[in-house]
């Protein structure tokens, strides 16, 4: 029997074998990963996608993340907090004999939450500092670079989502499934 899913939780996977909402631990780790990740809000019943580079916090249980100062997302979030952010990897294209058949691994992880804008500039700063320490871990502050200063920083915007929900969803085959490849070795003409 199909699941409806207008009276399913928001964070139930429909295929039940791929669902990975019960791994916390997984869920963390690809949250924790994730180069980037995409801000799904709302304005009038339209929705609207942002790509953006984030931090997830652990010990708060929210993703942060940041914008210019005026647009959009903080727009929209100042209207209608309820927010959705989705990560995702692509692993191996796996073709098969009947094109219907065509599948791929993936991993991904939904969060749902409410987005709020964070005002206090000290949080802002430690935010945007945890932003840098992940993407340029290399880098040491006032040393290879210049911490953001308060000029700046009032330049842009720092938003939390509060996790409310989330879930997971993966799926992998053994690794001599036939003919499987990466995608980006055949974009690439490899």
């Amino acid at each position: 029997m199909t699941k409806d899913p207008l009276v399913m939780p928001i964070n139930e996977v429909r295929r039940a074998d791929r669902a990975t909402t019960e791994d916390e631990e997984w869920i963390k780790a690809l949250l924790n990963r994730a180069g980037f990740g995409a801000l799904a809000t709302v304005f009038d019943g339209q929705p609207f996608i942002n790509s953006n580079l984030f931090v997830y916090d652990e010990a708060d249980h929210a993703i942060y993340l940041h914008t210019a100062k005026f647009g959009r997302t903080r727009a929209n979030i100042e209207t209608y907090d309820r927010v959705c952010f989705s990560v995702s990897e692509m692993g191996r294209m796996l073709p098969a004999g009947e094109a219907l058949e065509f599948s791929l691994e993936y991993s991904g992880v939904t969060v749902f939450g409410h987005g709020e804008v964070i005002d206090d500039m000290e949080a802002s700063k430690v935010f945007l500092q945890k932003l840098l320490n992940k993407y340029a871990p290399h880098l040491k502050p006032n040393e290879d670079y210049r911490p953001p200063v308060e000029e700046e920083i009032r330049r842009t915007t720092v938003y939390k989502i509060s996790i409310e929900a989330w879930s997971g969803k993966r799926k992998k085959v053994a690794d001599d499934f036939p003919g499987a490849y990466l995608y980006e070795q055949m974009a690439n003409g490899r």
